[in-house]
């Protein structure tokens, strides 16, 4: 069957990719992850930026790219809303079956997408992710994450062992699923959100992305992200004490194990 002149066979096997991505004052870092897109062998793709109000120059690095290339599509919030708020935008003007997410900080291996749509549509999957690897910013290596090889409702809630940079959902299984309106753990919320629908979420075993470590004082993030974790369970999930309690005591410790991060490689830059 011929459809606008493209193979309907061709089209169910190279189904369109929707990247989405939050930006918000970027300009030292996402020409980077803009191009790790550019340079994924699967083509056929869409790029959905919305900027949340930047003030450095990241509009200007996003105009030039989305006037060379029109995969590339810059959208903009009228006030800073969050990265939540950023992503639900793209997502809704999105057309793809695939939604893909890549933060403005983070990249992706050049088989990313191709490997992961052929892994999607060989098994049936509505919820996927990858293991990644953890980089500073001169690119060297820090550690690698290696997920469970799958993953349901339950398990989620004692870590989110989902790297956002690395999921990918399948809109003909389960339509267009947004982030909850919340400035923490949209994404965990969101993967929580499909695995009501769905049994599990899989791992495809292979290091297919890149997850900048920012310069931030670790025992302040280890402080924010202890806090945010319990209000999550508390006021988005509204578990009472002891359920939050008991779920959290998991969090933690799977947090000490980092996920079973690999620190194999400590003088490889990506």
């Amino acid at each position: 069957m011929i459809l606008s002149g493209v193979c309907f066979c061709e089209v169910e096997m190279h189904p369109l990719v929707s990247i989405i991505m939050p930006t918000y004052n970027s300009e030292n870092t996402i020409e980077d992850s803009i191009n790790s897109v550019i340079n994924q062998t699967y083509t056929n793709w869409e790029l959905l930026i919305t900027d949340d109000c930047s003030t450095d120059a990241t509009l200007t690095i996003i105009k030039r790219f989305s006037k060379s290339d029109d995969r590339i599509k810059l959208l903009c919030l009228r006030s800073n809303s969050g990265a939540g708020v950023a992503r639900n935008n793209s997502i809704e003007h999105s057309a793809g079956r695939f939604i893909a997410f890549l933060d403005s900080d983070d990249m992706w291996h050049r088989d990313k997408l191709e490997k992961q749509v052929h892994f999607m549509l060989e098994h049936n999957y509505g919820l996927t992710y990858t293991q990644y690897v953890k980089i500073d910013a001169n690119k060297s290596f820090l550690g690698a994450i290696h997920p469970p090889q799958k993953v349901d409702y339950s398990t989620l809630l004692k870590s989110n062992v989902i790297g956002c940079l690395t999921a990918m959902y399948d809109t003909k299984i389960l339509g267009k699923v947004f982030m909850p309106a919340i400035r923490k753990r949209q994404d965990m919320a969101l993967w929580l959100k499909i695995l009501e629908k769905v049994d599990y979420a899989w791992c495809l075993p292979e290091e297919l992305a890149y997850y900048l470590i920012g310069h931030d004082s670790l025992s302040s993030n280890k402080i924010k992200i202890i806090t945010t974790q319990w209000r999550f369970y508390r006021s988005y999930l509204h578990f009472n004490f002891f359920k939050s309690a008991w779920y959290f005591s998991f969090y933690a410790y799977y947090a000490l194990q980092k996920h079973n991060i690999k620190k194999i490689r400590q003088n490889q830059s990506i």
